[in-house]
Order: structure tokens, then C-alpha cells, then sequence
């Protein structure tokens, strides 16, 4: 156990900070008196003790972490962590321990899907401690941590590199690599603040406003109400969440350059947001027309304002609807959750496979086409204005193929089980690229609760799979990762 002595230790260290979280919703339940007192005071002081006895066990340990290590630590945080967010829904709803592991994973990996109904009566603390959790999972607990544990003598460097996707792997934005978190965590608690206050001067309540802000900026889609956006029916209040949801869905390292130099310039040196905004905009459109052609809507405007809202929200992996899509004529939502699949930017809080692996695809595509027509051409593939190595084209094709296999198997798994094609099939979609709802029997007008119990456990696994990106879950599972 003394190999792993350096992982518990943080992991403790961790826990302890992840027990930190409960006091909001703890003080909230006392101010409100809404009868979850007991069930966070138990969780909080579980909680606290376990992280301290992992951290007090091993507290002499001062080997640094490899890159082993930091693959073992992000699994072991986003499978623990859940456990413990878990038992307030379990202590507090009485719903079973599969329900309410699902619901605390689908907050944590900002999935956004939900097994609760009957939200709008839910007691305050339980709403806020869902929507707390797909705001701290959105920038990811790890980043936070790697800010405040060199401090306590650990390094986070390998812990940083397994968690955060895409390029910000290989691209530091400060010297120091907690400089890096408290940069990106300063920023998204900023912008987070500023959501918050625009749905307050829009119309929401300020728990409603707080509530909604976490998961907007999350892209978690958790709301407090059954009716989502729906409920709320304002033009106003939908505007905004498509502008933070926009702002979520782009890298936040491009977004902390923005604001420490003052100056939208590296947004337009970044080809992921420009790809983003510009995918967003033209299915937006097509969506509304063909809505409109359909029949759907009697005007135009009613489309664009339905079809933007969800359009965009599906597309950030979000997972917000103010109507229920799923009786859209079936195109416009299949076309949303192809959308999911890609959109969003690396480095940003959305799921799927990152809009820059998608580019990089789909010129490596265009570089084979090119060299059938002409074998002797020299064609590089540029991301950037830079040409990418060989071997991120690699990783990128790999990740490509795991991610169809991925969904492809898991799919018929849930087929194999008893599930409808288009319930299992999106199911997955929605799990992987931690978007929410799917179709089917899981569409936006109903819930997870239908699914059994081990369909349930498959869509966490899809969960997670999706937030690690499949490869760091999958080096973990692997038998050469736990041979000496």
C-alpha cells in the first residue's frame, strides 16, 4: 500500500476539501429550516473524518507523484468523490443508493442528468447542493485542489496534465502551474458572479439565479424546476443563458488571456471558437427553418427563440430545454445531439470530443483525400497556424476510434438489457458527452428514474468515461498500469 501512499494522501487532503463544499447548503438548510439539517451534518462530519484519517495515515509521506500516479488520482477523486455527494440524496430523499449515485456523477461530471422529479419541491438545500456540484465539477476539483495543495508540499503537475482536456495539456497560461488554477479558477468565478446577476435582473428569484448560474457556467443543465426553462417562459432569461452557455462552451484559457490582456485578440487567434460560434449560428438557423417549414411554429420569431435556446444548449452539452424537443420532427433533435458530440472547445467546462480533435479529424481526412488524387504531394496538417505533429494526429485518430467504440458498445449493452434503440442509443450520447437528456423514455420532459438499476450503472460508467475522456479512465483499467 506504500506505492500508493503519496495518491491517499492527496486524495485525503481532497476529501477534506471536498467536505468544505457542504457548507453552504448546511448553512442554507439551517437559515431555511427545511429538514436536511441532520442528514448535512452527518455527511459533513463523514466526510471530514475520512479525508483526515487518509491524510493523518500517510501524512509522512513526501515521494512526489508520477504520472501513474496523477492517471490513479483522477480516477479515484471522480469515483470517490461522488460517493460522499451521494448521501445527502440518500439520507435526506430516501431514494437508493444507485439513484443517488447517478445524480451526484451526473452533477459532478456536468452531465446534467437527473433521476429526481418534482424538483420545484425539493428542500432548498438539496436543490443548491446539486447545482453546487456541477459548478465545482465544471473547472474540476482537481484544478481546484493543485492551487491549494503545493502549498500543503504536494505537487500537481501530473494530477493537472490526466484532468484538463485537449491542448491546455501542453500549454501552461502562467509559469507556475498553480498560478494556472487560481488564474482559471479566478476567471470562472468571476463570469459565474455576472451570471448570476443577469438572471437576477432578468426576472429570477436570487436562489433561482444562483442555482441556475452554477450549472449555466458548469454546462451541468440541472435546474429547480421540472419544467427547466420552460418554466420561467421569459425571452430575457433565455438570452442570457445563451450567452453564458456560449462563453462555458469556449476554452477558459483563451478567456483568461482575454481578460488579462484586455483584448478579445486571442479569441481570434483561437480556431476552435471561431469553428464554435460559427457551427452554433448556422444550426441555429437551420433548425428554425426547418421548424418553421414544418410547421411546427406559426412565426419565425417563435422558432429562432425556441431553436437558439435549444440549440445552443444542447450543442454546449448543457442540457436546458424551455421545450420538449423530443417532439420536434426527429431531425432537429438527432441534429442537436450530433451537435454535442464535437462543439464545445477543449479547455472549456463541455463534454464530447472537443472541438479541436474534430478539426484535426476532419483535415487529416482531407490530407489522405489530397494524397490519394496526388501520392507525391508534401500536405501538412495545421491547427493554428501551426503544423501538428504526427503524433498528437495519432492520439487524436485513437481517440476518435475509442470514442465510437465506446458508444457503439455501450449502446448495445443497454440494447442487450431490454432498452428501446433510440432510449439506449441516446442514453449513451447523453452520458458520454455529459449532456443530459437524450430521447426516448430519457427525453427532456422526463427523467433516469426508468432506467434499472443496471442500465443506471452503465450510464455512470458512460459518464465518466466522457468526463476523463476515455483514456485516462481506461489507462487505469488497463492490468500493465498495476504491474511494479
Amino acid at each position: 500500500m506504500n506505492r500508493y501512499a503519496p495518491v491517499l494522501r492527496a486524495l485525503g487532503m481532497i476529501i477534506m476539501l471536498f467536505a468544505l463544499t457542504l457548507l453552504p447548503p448546511l448553512i442554507l438548510s439551517y437559515m431555511v429550516d427545511d429538514g436536511a439539517q441532520a442528514a448535512y451534518d452527518e455527511v459533513f462530519a463523514l466526510t471530514l473524518l475520512c479525508g483526515l484519517y487518509l491524510w493523518y495515515r500517510y501524512r509522512n509521506v513526501r515521494r512526489e507523484m508520477n504520472v501513474r500516479d496523477g492517471f490513479l488520482m483522477v480516477v479515484l477523486v471522480w469515483t470517490v468523490l461522488p460517493a460522499f455527494a451521494a448521501l445527502p440524496f440518500m439520507l435526506q430523499l430516501g431514494i437508493s443508493h444507485t439513484d443517488a449515485y447517478f445524480e451526484a456523477m451526473s452533477g459532478l461530471t456536468t452531465t446534467g442528468a437527473t433521476v429526481l422529479s418534482g424538483l420545484d419541491t425539493l428542500p432548498l438545500s438539496i436543490n443548491l447542493w446539486r447545482h453546487q456540484l456541477v459548478w465545482v465539477g465544471g473547472m474540476g476539483l482537481i484544478v481546484l485542489a493543485i492551487a491549494i495543495l503545493p502549498l500543503l508540499g504536494i505537487g500537481g503537475r501530473q494530477m493537472f496534465k490526466a484532468e484538463t482536456p485537449g491542448p491546455m495539456k501542453d500549454a501552461k497560461l502562467t509559469p507556475r502551474i498553480a498560478s494556472t488554477a487560481k488564474g482559471l479558477w479566478g476567471v470562472y468565478v468571476g463570469v459565474s458572479v455576472l451570471c448570476i446577476v443577469a438572471y437576477r435582473l432578468t426576472g429570477m428569484s436570487w436562489f433561482d439565479a444562483v442555482c441556475h448560474g452554477f450549472s449555466t457556467m458548469g454546462l451541468g443543465g440541472f435546474s429547480t424546476h421540472d419544467a427547466s426553462y420552460g418554466y420561467f417562459n421569459s425571452p430575457a432569461i433565455e438570452a442570457v443563458a445563451i450567452v453564458f452557455m456560449l462563453i462555458a462552451g469556449m476554452n477558459f484559457g483563451t478567456l483568461f488571456l482575454a481578460v488579462s490582456r484586455r483584448s478579445a485578440r486571442p479569441y481570434l487567434h483561437d480556431p476552435e471558437a471561431r469553428w464554435f460560434i460559427g457551427v452554433c449560428v448556422f444550426s441555429v438557423l437551420l433548425i428554425a427553418i426547418f421548424l418553421r417549414v414544418q410547421g411546427v411554429y406559426p412565426d419565425m420569431g417563435l422558432a429562432l427563440r425556441h431553436a437558439a435556446f435549444n440549440v445552443v444548449s444542447i450543442a454546449t452539452t448543457t442540457g436546458y430545454a424551455s421545450v420538449d424537443f423530443a417532439l420536434w420532427p426527429m431531425f432537429a433533435p438527432l441534429w442537436m445531439l450530433f451537435l454535442c458530440s464535437f462543439a464545445t472547445s477543449a479547455g472549456s467546462t463541455g463534454g464530447g470530443i472537443k472541438m479541436a480533435r474534430a478539426l484535426l479529424l476532419y483535415k487529416q481526412v482531407h490530407r489522405e483525400i489530397v494524397r490519394a488524387m496526388h501520392p507525391n504531394a508534401v500536405y501538412s496538417v495545421r491547427m493554428g497556424g501551426q503544423v501538428a505533429p504526427q503524433g498528437i494526429l495519432f492520439a487524436v485518430l485513437a481517440f476518435g476510434f475509442m470514442y465510437m467504440v465506446s458508444i457503439v458498445s455501450l449502446t448495445l449493452l443497454m440494447v442487450f438489457t431490454g432498452l428501446d434503440v433510440v432510449t439506449a442509443f441516446t442514453a449513451i450520447v447523453a452520458s458520454v458527452n455529459n449532456t443530459g437528456p437524450g430521447l426516448g423514455e430519457v427525453g427532456p420532459s422526463t427523467t433516469f428514474a426508468v432506467l434499472e438499476d443496471f442500465q443506471t450503472w452503465v450510464c455512470i460508467f458512460a459518464m465518466l468515461l466522457g468526463r476523463l475522456e476515455i483514456f485516462t479512465l481506461l489507462v487505469v483499467l488497463t492490468p500493465a498500469f498495476w504491474r511494479r
